[in-house]
């Protein structure tokens, strides 16, 4: 596990905890934090919504953290009692621990988590990084998810290697090339200025983390029996929504499909979907 910081600088990390702190000040619904220990270091979350409703336990992207889910937080709050977690190694509030993909890490992690909570049972969703994430614990506890929810996951198929040529040539030229990479994740559709701002202020003061994808095998996709909500946009560069979609419907026999025409990576207003497919309708 690597504990070193995961920022270039002192500075950076200053400045990405303060857009943080700035986007508490201005969460929608009323909300507590928390710090749970976990065998892999301390986790920062937020809660929220309805005490005594169903779980929900939200997982954020890569080079991303627990506010990116800022803008649907509030309709989840109607109907659950949601988790917002910092996964470890990225720049949030948890511990700074990078763990390898290759091994049961995560798992363990979010393992802890749900002790620590008292959870018995909960639904899940992850985007991206955090859909891998999701995947790498509901493969391993299965009989722990109520219903799975993966927004443009990792793990499914390869990234596609025209992006990561391209990320790494733009990541060459600076600033300017930082937010190149941000708009080729985001699409074509609009979005705040500001969330951009944030995402250019964290992939510019973020270590790049390099290692081997994990891809998940077919025996361990084979052991996804509950429902399960495959999301993604028809226009994601990083991987191709339609060759995720039918490696899934392979393995998954309760497994829904919604892929959104004219989205990219970062999907807008998801919640109306994971909602509909949560509460079964």
């Amino acid at each position: 596990m690597q504990t070193e910081t995961i920022y270039k600088t002192a500075a950076g990390k200053l400045q990405v905890l303060s857009h943080y702190d700035t986007a508490l000040a201005n969460w929608p619904v009323p909300f507590e934090t928390q710090t749970l220990s976990t065998r892999h270091g301390d986790t920062f979350l937020i809660t929220c919504g309805k005490a005594g409703a169903p779980a929900l336990v939200l997982l954020h992207g890569a080079n991303s953290n627990a506010v990116s889910w800022i803008r649907d937080v509030a309709e989840y709050s109607r109907h659950y009692s949601v988790y917002l977690l910092d996964l470890p190694g990225e720049p949030g509030k948890s511990a700074p621990n990078r763990l390898p993909f290759q091994g049961y890490g995560y798992a363990e992690w979010l393992e802890d988590v749900r002790i620590g909570l008292r959870l018995k049972q909960f639904s899940l969703a992850g985007l991206s990084q955090g859909g891998w994430t999701a995947l790498r614990y509901a493969t391993l506890y299965p009989g722990r998810i109520e219903k799975l929810v993966l927004i443009n996951p990792a793990g499914v198929v390869p990234t596609n290697a025209s992006f990561t040529l391209r990320a790494v040539f733009f990541s060459l030229f600076g600033k300017a090339g930082i937010r190149q990479v941000n708009r080729l994740v985001v699409g074509r559709r609009s979005v705040d200025p500001k969330a951009l701002a944030y995402m250019d202020t964290v992939l510019g003061n973020v270590r790049p983390r390099i290692e081997k994808e994990y891809l998940f095998t077919d025996e361990e996709l084979d052991r996804l029996t509950m429902p399960v909500l495959l999301l993604a946009g028809a226009q994601d560069v990083t991987r191709p929504a339609q060759v995720t979609a039918a490696r899934l419907a392979r393995h998954i026999l309760r497994l829904k499909i919604r892929i959104i025409p004219g989205m990219g990576h970062v999907l807008l207003d998801g919640s109306r979907d994971v909602l509909t497919f949560l509460e079964g309708r």
